[in-house]
């Protein structure tokens, strides 16, 4: 199972080394799966492992993205929070100083 050059483990993992694909004797010759030649099939390769190397670089930019969307969201929660609670104090304090207004009036 370990020996190297088999198909699950080949000798090298760069398609330009590896050796190409070819029909097998016992195969006949007018069978259904034709002679390619390996250049398509090397360029798919490596633009698959390509984008196979890239996808872990995607998935951890938009996780960032979701994060600072996230974070953003967040400050602005808490922006909000502490402009009501402003609004509050000030209208508590709109209020203590009509009373004492009202109270310097009456006497």
């Amino acid at each position: 199972m370990n020996r190297p050059g088999t198909i699950d483990r080949p000798l090298t993992n760069d398609p330009q080394k590896q050796a190409p694909m070819t029909t097998s004797a016992s195969e006949p010759m007018g069978s259904a799966t034709p002679d390619f030649t390996t250049t398509g099939a090397n360029a798919s390769r490596q633009n698959r492992t390509l984008e196979m190397q890239l996808m872990p670089e995607a998935l951890a930019r938009a996780h960032m993205h979701e994060r600072l969307r996230e974070a953003e969201a967040e400050r602005q929660a808490m922006r909000l929070i502490a402009a009501r609670r402003m609004q509050r104090r000030a209208e508590r304090v709109s209020m203590r100083a009509r009373r004492a207004l009202a109270m310097a009036v009456m006497q």
